[in-house]
């Protein structure tokens, strides 16, 4: 990357970032509004050409947000899913894959098999990024969110898989059918279970590591490289680097309650930063690159335009035609009937319509070699890559800008506020009970009294504070006392801060001093937002 490169990169963070804090100002999908940010600038004259770079985006990009995303997955909620995910993640992505593939050879008679099914492998991954923002600020179920965020997690290891077995097969005349597809099975195989070895394997190393550690900066430090090793660890043993990662995130992210606390705050403060900084540069880059696609078009671009359109529908229609019979054929059997009663057809639906495509397609399309001195490159590699653009934006506009008013029309709602506020009572009041007990066991007549009663006070505190939002309302019942303590605490910190402050500007104090008081005062507010 030169010195222009460099400089482009850096203005289209800058304004990535600007066009995310105006959609949360304003309670907008930061997403779709940097797509279409993206898409006004690209032809703005005087903003340069910005690539999508495929090594950018499979190696610094999506490691990270998937490393992240795995972190804050719930393995037990994951795991109670897996049906359901696992026919998603890789069902519906080989059904997509044939759909869209054929409906593309049909509809492109100069377009070959092999790079058609290429197209449909590039378009079968959604991204549930967009899709899982727009969820948790409307409170879709946290079933449905389960299944979205699961299949996001694995789905991509299946694509980008089937996507280079596709691709070679697209590119070679010497390798009969039968063989490539038979080479292509041996080969998601051993990239699936390679990937789930390494990841399950490094996870479990690292955990190790980071309990020896004991230094919150360290282990954080160490966990912002963990992805990127990961990842190019087992693309190196050709296996699978994104199965690796996520693997790797669920294991670190379910045994975060071993860490130090240090490292867990750290931690969580750092990859949400990361995941801003790179969601925000990666919705822009699509935007941004219409008129990339467009120049190959050449003097056919109104046809391509309309098949791809098509295609687009397509792809939407083909994810409502493998969801519903998945879930409701199987009820046709007995003993299936006789588990429960039928899912309400209203989540089905929002899952089928939350198949918003992201980067990692486009990544995907713009991988893919075009015709060059050296190399013949793939047939019909401009129509793969300007369809798999149009099908992209197109989820992303349509299906992204629609979901919010679906999910509210339907009554979609997680409706386990009440339930999840008791179980949090239940299990706070269990926890200080434990933890008097354990004052009571360490006490003696030397403690001074005043600690104990301290300690005492506060455990209860934090027992109390569920159980008042169970009750009346605040109007009925005033103040809660927990509230009440958090608005005179957080007044208290606040005038101890002003006090810090004017010390060091009296030169009563040093400035490191006054930082480390100020550290101390955080973690407490910290607590009280907690």
């Amino acid at each position: 990357m030169n010195d222009t490169d460099f400089r482009v990169l850096l203005a289209v963070l800058v304004v990535a970032l600007a066009v995310t804090a105006l959609a949360r100002r304003y309670a907008l999908s930061a997403p779709l509004l940097l797509v279409v940010v993206g898409l006004g600038a690209s032809y703005v004259p005087g903003v340069p050409i910005v690539p999508l770079e495929p090594d950018l985006v499979l190696f610094l990009v999506l490691p990270p947000l998937l490393y992240s995303a795995a972190l804050e997955s719930s393995t037990l909620r994951l795991r109670e899913n897996l049906k359901r995910i696992s026919q998603l993640a890789v069902g519906l992505v080989l059904f997509s894959t044939a759909v869209v593939g054929v409906a593309a050879w049909l509809l492109l008679p100069e377009l070959p098999l092999a790079s058609a099914l290429v197209l449909g492998a590039v378009v079968a991954p959604p991204d549930a990024v967009a899709a899982a923002s727009i969820g948790r600020r409307l409170g879709l179920p946290r079933r449905i969110m389960t299944i979205l965020e699961g299949e996001s997690l694995l789905n991509d290891a299946t694509a980008l898989t089937l996507f280079r077995v596709l691709l070679a097969a697209a590119m070679t005349t010497t390798v009969g059918a039968g063989t490539t597809i038979l080479s292509g099975l041996e080969e998601f195989a051993l990239a699936a279970v390679g990937g789930v070895l390494i990841g399950g394997a490094a996870g479990w190393l690292l955990h190790r590591a980071r309990l020896r550690l004991a230094d919150g900066a360290l282990e954080s430090s160490v966990g912002l490289l963990v992805p990127f090793a990961i990842y190019l660890l087992a693309e190196e043993l050709h296996t699978s680097g994104v199965l690796a990662v996520v693997i790797s995130g669920l294991y670190l992210g379910h045994k975060a309650d071993e860490a130090g606390y240090a490292t867990r705050l750290q931690e969580q403060a750092v990859w949400k930063a990361l995941d801003t900084l790179l969601e925000a540069l990666v919705f822009a880059l699509i935007g941004l690159q219409l008129r990339v696609v467009v120049d190959g078009l050449g003097d056919d671009a109104t046809r391509i335009l309309l098949v791809s359109l098509a295609l687009l529908g397509v792809t939407i229609l083909a994810r409502f035609v493998f969801v519903f019979p998945t879930i409701y054929l199987p009820r046709l059997l007995p003993r299936v009937r006789a588990r429960g009663p039928a899912l309400p057809w209203r989540g089905p639906f929002v899952i089928s319509w939350a198949g918003m495509r992201g980067v990692v397609t486009l990544a995907a399309a713009f991988a893919i070699p075009a015709a060059g001195p050296d190399s013949p490159g793939m047939p019909g590699q401009s129509v793969v890559l300007f369809a798999a653009f149009v099908i992209t934006v197109g989820t992303l506009l349509v299906q992204g800008l629609t979901l919010p008013v679906l999910i509210r029309r339907l009554h979609i709602r997680d409706q386990g506020g009440h339930g999840d506020v008791l179980d949090e009572a239940a299990v706070k009041q269990a926890a200080a009970e434990a933890a008097l007990a354990r004052l009571d066991e360490l006490s003696d007549e030397t403690t001074p009294e005043t600690v104990t009663e301290q300690l005492r006070a506060w455990a209860q505190h934090r027992a109390n504070s569920p159980w008042e939002r169970l009750g009346r309302s605040d109007d009925e019942l005033g103040e809660a006392p927990s509230l009440a303590f958090v608005r005179l605490r957080r007044a208290m910190l606040h005038a101890e801060r002003q006090t810090f402050a004017r010390f060091r500007e009296m030169r009563r104090i040093d400035e490191g001093v006054m930082r480390e008081m100020l550290r101390e005062l955080d973690h407490e507010e910290a607590m009280l937002d907690r």
